[in-house]
């Protein structure tokens, strides 16, 4: 099986910040932009626009996948569920790439810093 390809580093924050809304499981585009507000403390504030222009280019990157949200109790049309979105195993192998990347640039940083003081 061949491997996967590396995903274009390093990914913009507000992708980061959706994969990791998605990652302990499907969540529906409102929920998303919630989680990501609060997983950046503020910092990260994507309009409706902006959210899901990501998710439809997530979407075509195979990285998500668009579900129905059986958990919805009250769509807003009772005979069509929302749709909810949850990673796909590209999108977790990206998001395990890039955490990886950072977690390697936040070490080699922590040794300058460490060697610059000694």
């Amino acid at each position: 099986m061949p491997a996967a390809p590396e995903p274009p580093f390093p990914l913009t924050e507000p992708t980061l910040y959706i994969l990791l809304s998605l990652a302990p499981g499907q969540k529906h585009g409102y929920a998303i932009l919630k989680d990501v507000a609060e997983l950046s403390e503020g910092r990260v504030q994507l309009s409706t626009g902006t959210l899901y222009g990501a998710l439809k280019r997530l979407l075509e990157q195979g990285w998500i996948e668009r579900v129905d949200d059986d958990r919805d109790p009250a769509p807003a049309d009772p005979g069509r569920p929302r749709k909810a979105y949850r990673l796909a195993a590209a999108g977790r192998h990206s998001l395990d790439a890039e955490l990886t990347r950072l977690e390697r640039l936040l070490d080699a940083a922590r040794a300058r810093r460490v060697a610059r003081r000694a």
